[in-house]
């Protein structure tokens, strides 16, 4: 518990730190704090939407996983820990980021300078892709991967298993080119 307490706080002083940084490029680490959607179910107010874009959620449990992959989530869902499921995922919902579709599973945990402190693995039997230019990044996914829209990439990233499109045109959109793997085959499978 004390070492979840202590990640928390580091945590918190990264967010603090980031956020006054005007010119912080943050498009492609993970969050540094917890972070939910906005409340859409506020009697009397108008505006009922979900602020997608720069909503997180740092987890360290697979039913707070599940629910930031769901088209309720998050953009970013990113784990404290390995993760293990017996169950298939799926990451749906649409979200953006600066303005841009963008979806990120988020397989580490990071410094104040960004560099990658720690790797994590998510395991299920399967984990479909629903949401566009969605992205594993940083850590290891065992298991195979559905990806049923575009732009979906693995940036430093490793998936133990095999990666099925869909239709042609979701392969023909997959990125590997920054440091991602695939152990298994890539292929189209309808």
């Amino acid at each position: 518990m004390r070492k979840i307490a202590s990640v928390a706080a580091v945590f918190a002083i990264v967010l603090l730190v980031g956020c006054g940084n005007s010119t912080n490029n943050n498009a492609n680490v993970p969050p540094t704090a917890t972070t939910t959607p906005g409340n859409t179910n506020n009697a009397g107010n108008t505006n009922n939407t979900t602020d997608a874009v720069t909503s997180a959620s740092v987890v360290d449990n697979e039913e707070a996983f599940k629910k930031a992959i769901s088209a309720d989530g998050t953009w970013i869902a990113a784990t404290l820990k390995d993760l293990t499921f017996t169950e298939d995922l799926v990451l749906d919902g649409q979200f953006t980021n600066k303005d841009e579709p963008a979806r990120k599973i988020a397989l580490y945990t990071q410094d104040a300078e960004h560099n990658i402190t720690n790797s994590y693995k998510l395991t299920a039997p399967k984990l479909t892709i629903k949401s566009k230019n969605a992205r594993i990044q940083g850590g290891t996914f065992i298991g195979d991967v559905y990806v049923e829209a575009d732009g979906f990439s693995l940036v430093n990233a490793t998936v133990e298993g095999n990666v099925y499109f869909a239709d042609a045109k979701y392969q023909s959109t997959f990125d590997t080119s920054d440091q991602g793997k695939v152990t298994g085959v890539t292929e189209v499978k309808k």
